[in-house]
């Protein structure tokens, strides 16, 4: 391990990590284009209008995930870089099973309070029956969805990228194969569809069990091992709330989102649904790489190899700049057929493309956005995690989804998120040059 960390060229071992998470990105962005299909095929907006107000449960529940998953494999991988392996099994123990007792707790909160929740979600009289389905069966199986992320995260600490690639992956196939079988066959509306996700995340689990048991030496599944002392627990909280603060901002972007759109017609909000799954073609790879290097760069920090933790930034910052510019443009080039696979509606096809030439445009200034949260949760920098993570989604996007709403209407509405990203990127920068000052660190010429 501490070979691959410490002395493997930069780019070999950046992409040793990263592009297993990467591909299983892929894999669980292909779900998403398909399930989108699979939904739209039925020729049934409301169908679509459902899944896509449902859709910000799912962040939810990655958001509570990430408390444990990114906040644990951030004080793990720097344990690790500092040699402390003893108690990196401990932080592991106990965040794995932390995830597993917020799941069941959530499980219950969600059934009871399910009525406002949607509402504030979004839904409406038209659409409430189709959402409604969606969240009860996504809500049974929250503690599936919630454990899946935390040992993925936590056994990358350990180079076992791949390990996490295939479970992920062999999750995903499972929920592409169920998702046309209940839709078509048992035509089980969006019950079906969540159904299939959760049972696909419930065979991940199961591979993820078996690889901590099998594959880690310093990720403990022993729960007498469980037991860590405040100040480990707040080191986890302090970099995972941060990360979870991201999701939820997503989550409410997403329902500020589909509710600013709700005003002009189901459509609309189905265009804006099929717009954020292309969308995620390039943000889960984009993410996938930014995620992948975590644990290169919390080791390095951890092991304080300052020159090799600077490569490995400078070399994170040009793939996500040169995937975003390539992926992003063929993207907006193609928007009108791409959209148009997705539903045979001209209203539809014409709002989905507008929306995403829209949201692709600052693409490349994402890829920077990630590579600066991916810094602050890694070296520990609570404060700067924190201010990331409320940025792009949450306050900044708020004034500026609300500003210009009122000011320019529907075209406000969807060229909001592009501003939002420009403000955030000027944001992360700064923060970026106040957090690493690479001449306190680096040796002078």
């Amino acid at each position: 391990m501490d070979e691959l960390f410490s002395k493997t060229p930069v780019r070999k071992a950046y992409f040793k990590l990263a592009l297993p998470v990467v591909m299983g990105m892929i894999t669980t962005m292909i779900y998403n284009l398909a399930d989108t299909m699979f939904v739209a095929k039925t020729g049934r907006p409301d169908l679509v209008a459902g899944v896509t107000i449902g859709g910000p449960l799912f962040t939810f529940l990655l958001a509570v995930a990430d408390i444990f998953g990114l906040g644990g494999s951030s004080v793990v991988s720097r344990l690790l870089g500092e040699q402390r392996h003893a108690l990196a099994k401990r932080v592991s123990s106990f965040c794995l099973y932390a995830s597993v007792i917020t799941g069941l707790v959530l499980t219950g909160l969600l059934i009871i309070f399910e009525h406002p929740i949607l509402h504030l979600l979004g839904a409406k009289p038209a659409t409430y029956q189709e959402a409604a389905a969606f969240y009860r069966v996504l809500s049974l199986g929250a503690v599936f969805v919630i454990f899946s992320i935390v040992p993925q995260n936590l056994i990358r600490t350990e180079g076992l990228a791949s390990q996490a690639m295939v479970a992920t992956i062999v999750g995903t196939v499972l929920a592409i194969i169920l998702d046309p079988i209940f839709l078509f066959i048992f035509h089980w509306g969006t019950a079906g569809v969540a159904l299939a996700n959760v049972i696909g995340y419930f065979f991940t689990d199961l591979l993820l069990v078996w690889m901590v048991v099998k594959k880690a030496r310093y990720i403990s599944l022993n729960i007498h091992q469980s037991r860590i002392h405040k100040r480990e627990i707040g080191e986890v909280v302090a970099i995972g709330i941060p990360g979870s603060i991201t999701n939820f901002a997503l989550t409410f972007g997403m329902a500020l989102l589909n509710s600013s759109l709700a005003v002009y017609g189901a459509s609309t909000v189905a265009a804006m649904g099929i717009t954020q799954k292309i969308y995620g073609v390039v943000i889960l790879v984009i993410v996938g790489f930014a995620f992948g290097a975590q644990p290169l760069i919390g080791f390095n920090y951890g092991a304080k190899q300052w020159q090799r933790l600077r490569e490995i930034l400078r070399f994170d910052f040009l793939v996500e700049a040169v995937y975003a510019v390539i992926a992003g443009g063929l993207l907006i080039i193609f928007a009108r057929p791409v959209a148009a696979l997705f539903m045979d509606q001209s209203v539809i096809i014409h709002a989905a493309s507008y929306m995403l030439i829209a949201t692709l445009v600052t693409t490349p200034l994402v890829g920077l956005i990630m590579v600066y949260t991916t810094v602050f949760q890694s070296i520990g920098n609570a404060r700067g995690a924190l201010i990331m993570s409320i940025s792009r989604q949450g306050i900044i996007y708020w004034l500026v989804l609300e500003t210009l709403k009122h000011s320019f209407g529907y075209n406000g509405i969807v060229w909001s998120q592009a501003v939002s990203d420009a403000l955030t990127c000027l944001l992360g920068y700064w923060l970026y040059r106040v957090s690493l000052d690479w001449k306190d660190k680096l040796p002078q010429r």
